[in-house]
């Protein structure tokens, strides 16, 4: 029995975010620390198998409202189902002949919830890999992020845009520009263009979050994208001046610039700050960080953040701070 397995690791929006929903550009980068795995095989019928963090039995009622808040009502495998509609239409679309066997799946992952580090995108990212492999089809690398998008955006109508997907699909450390006039349609997918620039630039970088400070991605975005579709010109105005952040930081890593990348990660949640209305148990994530003299920024939506710090004093003093608060502290593995 041909037995497949398939990750996608969390991520860290390390520039640029929001702005990649708004044809912006961002910097991100893949956070092999964790990861969703997806196990398939052949089967008789096609099967989704449920995981762990699809409950329906509980210890309270308690326990039942911390679970809904966490992974919703219907946990991942609503992804997974999503994403093997998603497949299949573009296979026909596309006039792609594969087998019609059936396959048992299954998935797990230990991505943190809810604070930021794209732990629905690498359900999907890791199912369609398996796909692809079960199948034997092959999907070209541009396209992907953009059919895994769809499967949150189109099937499920939960708002997102393309950076998750780009670097878990891509990995590593990823330049995405969104613009319209750089947009291309490839499949009936509109595609951005994608760097990959070599993460030994980057200066030392670490990694927070709090199981506490989580909440759904929707909290953050749903409000900023009806401010920006009714054209307020606050939220247009610093959609375009992070797609210029992001250049900047480009720049500086390949300058090898590492302060004036500190002052730009800074700049970046400065600017988000000034848009939203962001939960206090956030906000002191990035005081603490501050603090001990590191820059600091959302790795995402919140719960999580991202910065960088200069030496080993600096980060003992980085963690004391953030540990003190209830946060994980880890330094994030990007390369193999």
């Amino acid at each position: 029995m041909e037995l497949i397995r398939a990750r996608a690791f969390a991520r860290a929006g390390l520039i640029g975010n929001p702005s990649d929903g708004y044809h912006g550009r961002t910097l991100s980068l893949i956070v092999r620390n964790y990861w969703a795995e997806v196990v398939l095989y052949q089967w008789e019928d096609l099967e989704i198998i449920l995981s762990q963090e699809d409950r329906c039995r509980f210890g309270s009622m308690s326990e039942l409202q911390q679970d809904v808040q966490l992974h919703g009502y219907y946990g991942g495998v609503r992804l997974v189902k999503a994403t093997i509609r998603c497949f299949a239409d573009y296979c026909q679309r596309n006039g792609i002949q594969h087998h019609n066997r059936n396959f048992s799946i299954r998935y797990q992952s230990n991505i943190p919830r809810a604070v930021g580090m794209a732990g629905s995108s690498g359900i999907i990212i890791a199912t369609l890999r398996a796909l692809m492999q079960f199948y034997e089809v092959e999907i070209p690398l541009d396209v992907q992020p953009s059919l895994a998008l769809s499967v949150e955006t189109g099937e499920l109508r939960i708002n997102g845009g393309l950076q998750d997907r780009v670097v878990q699909v891509y990995e590593g450390l990823v330049f995405m520009d969104f613009a319209e006039e750089r947009t291309q349609i490839i499949d009936g997918m509109e595609v951005g263009q994608y760097e990959r620039i070599d993460p030994s630039l980057l200066p030392k970088i670490y990694m927070a979050f709090s199981h506490e400070a989580g909440e759904p991605t929707e909290v953050t975005h749903a409000p900023l994208r009806g401010r920006y579709d009714e054209g307020e010109q606050k939220i247009h105005v610093a959609m375009k001046r992070f797609a210029e952040i992001t250049d900047e930081a480009r720049d500086a890593l390949l300058a090898r610039e590492h302060q004036r990348f500190h002052q730009l990660i800074d700049e970046n949640f400065d600017l988000r700050q000034s848009l939203c209305d962001l939960s206090a148990s956030h906000i002191r994530m990035i005081e603490a960080a501050r603090s001990a003299g590191a820059s600091a920024k959302f790795a995402g939506s919140g719960g999580a953040i991202v910065g960088t710090f200069t030496d080993e004093t600096q980060y003992a003093d980085l963690e004391h701070s953030l540990t003190a608060i209830g946060c994980e502290v880890f330094r994030p593995q990007i390369e193999v």
